[in-house]
């Protein structure tokens, strides 16, 4: 079948691709190679069409209950879900091949208006022209079975029953609830909405103070040091970056023994003092507010010395005739620090504060191993969080004790939603995507 040089036949080249893949690379471009390639491809799609067809079904339904079976015959959810959710990432992967097949013939019939004659059919000219794709093929398919699924599963997990111990698998079925979910968390009026509203108030207050006590922090002292003009400051640099060398989870369970309101280091020690009365207790983790107090304490003491380093390797980049033109010009030490330091401190770790911003805000570790996320408040029997749990202890709580795997879900995308422009402005701003280069 002929082709006509003036472009013309492109809707006819077209129409043929999309009937069927490869077709228009067997019949009219003489790609026999690539069109049997195609062409295969969809074959082994249409013999798949029934196992979807059970895959969608089972996706759509989670499963039928039959108590009356023994556990091993019932129908999973969880794994009808993931199955599902892989099918349709299987889908996804055929139509983006489909959509290159058709891409494919009209390139190649472009090609043949402009040139008057096929494409090569040699084999070592085409692996050499498809190696790009079959090059990036593998990262694809990788990253979507291995990112992209898993953040859907848990995603979808978030409109359904599942929770324990009515709808936890193998046990029992999972049913689709819609938003049923967001709305009795945020919007239910009970114990549960009172809780969640209690927890991410604290968590924003804690990422803000945490963030910017610690970016501070580190900037003044990195000042002290360069300013000062101190003998031993390689010294007091290593030591004030020792707390962020060392596990937090060492300092951190150190730190909760100092502070126990009973037989803690810090109590004790104001006693011999006589600071306080003897034997009073000062409930340092055992007071919601205390506690919240003292967690972005101990997160200044482990952190700020991130930022003096970093703080330190940006000001010695600023040129030293801004700061000899500033001092002939009369400008003392704050009017320095004020007009020239921190400005171009600010400038270059702008996008490394917001970054600390969203890390702060899944900060587990602090959290966990310094209070558990304790004391315990009026809510805490029914959502068993604590005085000083985030978002993320909360949801490591819903997930290991209370088996909440659905209000758990709900958390995570809530958590993602806040946390994904901030994610895509610090990307946006990378001197890496500006320039399009590395």
């Amino acid at each position: 079948m002929t082709l006509a040089l003036n472009g013309s036949s492109e809707k006819k080249v077209t129409k043929t691709a999309v009937c069927f893949m490869g077709l228009s690379h067997l019949l009219y471009l003489k790609e026999y190679l690539k069109g049997i390639i195609f062409a295969l491809i969809e074959i082994g799609f249409i013999g798949c069409i029934p196992f979807i067809a059970g895959k969608i079904k089972d996706l759509i339904t989670l499963g039928d209950p039959h108590p009356e079976l023994a556990a091993r015959y019932r129908d999973n959810s969880t794994y009808m879900l993931i199955d599902g959710i892989l099918v349709l990432a299987f889908i996804f992967i055929f139509v983006a091949l489909y959509v290159i097949s058709v891409r494919s013939a009209k390139k190649s019939y472009g090609i043949y208006c402009r040139t008057g004659r096929y494409s090569s059919q040699k084999i070592s000219e085409s692996l050499n022209n498809a190696f790009p794709t079959f090059g990036i093929a593998p990262c694809v398919v990788m990253l979507l079975i291995f990112v992209v699924v898993p953040l859907v599963f848990s995603i979808a997990v978030a409109f359904t029953n599942y929770s324990s111990p009515y709808h936890l698998t193998p046990a029992k079925t999972v049913d689709w609830v819609g938003a049923d979910n967001f709305i009795s968390l945020i919007f239910g009026g009970t114990g549960w909405s009172a809780g969640f509203a209690r927890i991410a108030v604290w968590t924003l207050v804690w990422a803000v103070l945490s963030t910017f006590t610690c970016y501070f922090g580190g900037l003044i002292v990195a000042i002290q040091l360069q300013e000062s003009g101190i003998r031993f400051s390689p010294v007091f640099r290593f030591i004030f970056i020792l707390p962020y060398a060392v596990p937090s989870v060492i300092t951190m369970l150190v730190w909760k023994n100092m502070l126990n309101g009973t037989f803690g280091t810090i109590n004790r020690t104001l006693w011999a003092l006589g600071i306080v009365k003897h034997g009073t207790v000062i409930p340092w983790l055992g007071d919601a507010t205390l506690a919240q107090i003292m967690c972005i304490v101990v997160n200044l003491w482990a952190g700020f010395g991130y930022f003096m380093m970093l703080s330190m390797g940006t000001m010695t980049a600023i040129p030293k005739d801004l700061y000899e033109a500033a001092r002939i010009d009369g400008a003392n030490n704050a009017q320095v620090m004020r007009h020239i330091t921190l400005p171009l401190v600010l400038f270059q770790t702008m996008p490394l504060i917001i970054m600390s911003f969203t890390h702060n805000i899944n900060n587990f570790g602090i959290i966990y191993f310094l209070t558990g996320g304790e004391p315990t408040v009026a809510d805490t029997t029914t959502t068993r969080a604590g005085g000083t749990d985030i978002l993320v202890t909360w949801i490591y709580k819903l997930t290991m004790n209370l088996m909440r795997y659905d209000f758990a879900s709900v958390i995570a995308v809530l958590i993602f939603v806040v946390l994904a422009p901030f994610a895509i402005y610090q990307f946006k701003n990378t001197k890496a995507y500006k320039e399009g280069e590395l």
